[in-house]
């Protein structure tokens, strides 16, 4: 059966991926994309209908989310480390709750939204699951993330909208825009160093995020959940990293820096980016010192006992067909954003 789909963030990694798999479902899709977004194009080619706007601004967000659509689902972040705070509040929590707002007054059947492993915190001490806490990062991305799923859980709780939150763990694929890329160019500019022997990745192929996030649009039993998702298995940021290095010609990661040191750094390249008022990210953040130098574990057990879910994709088909992809791309010119 054919339903209409909004999908916020439609030119975006996960969110074009998304348009793709409801298109090939005979879905209606729409776009709230903003003015001047290069990926247009392509959703025009697609037949996607498109909606002007900026997910800040409410009125903007309603035009597009009319009543009629059966889903939404919500893509849109300010995917950085490195940023204004007010920046990410403003699209993280008072984007969504326009969404949100929109999606009530509506009547939409299914809310699906982006969130991040990121909001069950930093305890290395136990297997993450959905049972665990909201946990702040003190980090612009990963706190604004949880403010805006609390936004969403209480519209779900006191407006009745339909909501699953996933919880994607490192997702990569083709069509990355910022994990695989920025490691890539890390590794050739000699760039990347590691902050922690055998810190742990938890990669998330894309075409497995997307058939998790079909299969909850449409089962009841998802709504008022959220689920973890990643491959099924784990490996560490120096596999990772030189199994991209070998696919791309690079030269091997060996260096190591202790932890506290990489922290101490980020914090000062912060500091006295801020300082001096620069807008480029410094070479370290204390974001991705945690993010890169962490042996956090999650579980999935949730999404296979309750909906019967699987990856239909091993992490080693995933990462090929991603090599495959990244080769394609100018070398020089890994970095999209």
């Amino acid at each position: 059966m054919s339903s209409t789909i909004l999908i916020t963030g439609a030119t975006g990694f996960v969110g074009s991926h998304l348009v793709k798999a409801n298109l090939e479902k005979g879905h209606k899709v729409r776009a709230l994309v903003l003015p001047g977004d290069p990926g247009v194009a392509q959703l025009q080619q697609e037949q996607v209908e498109i909606f002007y706007g900026d997910i800040r601004h409410y009125e903007e967000v309603k035009n597009a989310i009319t009543p009629g659509t059966d889903i939404v689902f919500h893509c849109a972040a300010f995917v950085s480390d490195w940023g204004k705070r007010d920046i990410f509040e403003q699209v993280m929590i008072n984007g969504t709750d326009n969404v949100c707002r929109a999606s009530v007054e509506a009547g939409v059947k299914r809310f699906v939204k982006i969130s991040t492993n990121d909001v069950f915190g930093t305890d290395e001490s136990k297997v993450m699951d959905e049972t665990c806490p909201l946990t702040p990062w003190n980090e612009p991305y990963p706190d604004t993330k949880l403010a805006a799923e609390e936004v969403a859980w209480k519209y779900y709780k006191e407006k009745g909208l339909p909501v699953t939150m996933v919880y994607p763990c490192w997702i990569f694929g083709p069509g990355d825009k910022t994990f695989v890329p920025h490691l890539a160019d890390a590794i050739l500019k000699k760039e990347m160093v590691f902050m922690r022997r055998n810190a742990i990745v938890w990669p998330t192929y894309i075409e497995n995020l997307v058939d998790l996030l079909m299969l909850i649009a449409v089962d009841e039993r998802a709504v008022g959940n959220g689920y973890l998702v990643h491959d099924g298995e784990s490996t560490t940021l120096e596999e990772f990293t030189n199994s991209v290095a070998k696919s791309i010609g690079g030269k091997e990661v060996k260096t190591h820096i202790p932890y506290r040191i990489a922290f101490i750094v980020a914090v000062l390249m912060e500091f006295f980016g801020k300082l001096m008022g620069k807008k480029e990210r410094p070479l370290l953040t204390t974001y991705m010192v945690k993010n890169l130098g962490s042996r956090l574990r999650f579980s999935i057990d949730k999404a296979k006992r309750e909906l019967g879910w699987t990856p239909k994709i091993s992490y080693r088909d995933g990462f090929a067909k991603t090599m495959i992809w990244l080769k394609t791309l100018d070398i020089q010119h890994l970095k999209q954003k």
